[in-house]
Order: C-alpha cells, then structure tokens, then sequence
C-alpha cells in the first residue's frame, strides 16, 4: 500500500480567533504554532503549507508566568559599539504586545521558506475586535493540555 501524499490543489483552509486573556504566553503560542502548521489534521503533509488562518485578539492580556515579566529579555545589537539594546519583556508587552506574541510563535516554526509563508498566516491584535468579519472566523479553545 501507498503512503498517500496531499495535493496543493486539496488543501482547505479556515480561520480561527483564539482570544489570548489570561492564557499562558508558552501555551498560547503551542497552540497557535500547531493550527498554523497543520498539525491538527488527520492529512497533515510536512512540506506543504496547509495549516489554517489565525487571528489572535487581546494580545495585550497575554499571562507570564513566575518571574518572566522582571527577567526575560529581548536583545538587538546593531553592529556599531553600544548599540546593543535590552528590554525586558514587561516593557515590550506595554508597547509591542503582537511582537512578543508572534516572535513566540515564530520560534515553534521551521526557520525554513515554508515558515516564512506560514507565519503570514497569524494576525494579531490588542484589542477585543479585528477586521476578518468576512471571512467568518470560529472559535478556537486551546485544550487544556496545550
């Protein structure tokens, strides 16, 4: 017998609105990552992108869990001497809520071509609505477990 193999021509996708308050940040993004790969589907196909459409609403009341908010930081470091710049992830969940949300997520998927194509697949928000009415999203719980 064959191992059966999608086609790109097969490939459905939907949407889904996962609502982020008061969910683990860890959790959130496993979650997240694994809708976005298509993991979640019985016909799942590692080369191909047939996850499905995230949208991710209140990302500014995403939980850190223990110490994260004081000691977790994230580093740039622009090439020239002191350029190096360290916010500690409190401060970047006031200003950039959907940056730490999405880099999260970015980092449970492949650093290949195929998770830069699939990454564009999350968007983001921080407040409570978002504009993919027309595409009649459902509702997404994460499992317990996740």
């Amino acid at each position: 017998m064959k191992t059966y193999s999608m086609k790109l021509s097969e490939i459905d996708k939907e949407w889904f609105v996962i609502d982020a308050t008061d969910i683990p940040l860890g959790r959130l993004a496993t979650g997240i990552a694994t809708l976005l790969r298509g993991k979640h589907k019985p016909t799942f196909t590692a080369h191909l992108d047939m996850g499905d459409n995230v949208i991710v609403i209140n990302a500014d009341k995403v939980k850190l869990t223990g110490k994260k908010a004081e000691q977790k930081t994230y580093q740039t470091f622009s090439g020239y001497i002191g350029g190096q710049k360290i916010i500690p992830i409190g401060r970047m969940l006031e200003k950039h809520p959907d940056f730490v949300v999405k880099n999260a997520v970015k980092g449970m998927l492949p650093h290949t071509k195929l998770g830069n194509k699939q990454i564009l697949n999350l968007k983001i928000y921080t407040g409570s609505e978002h504009p993919h009415a027309a595409q009649q999203p459902k509702v997404f719980e994460l499992p317990t477990y996740c």
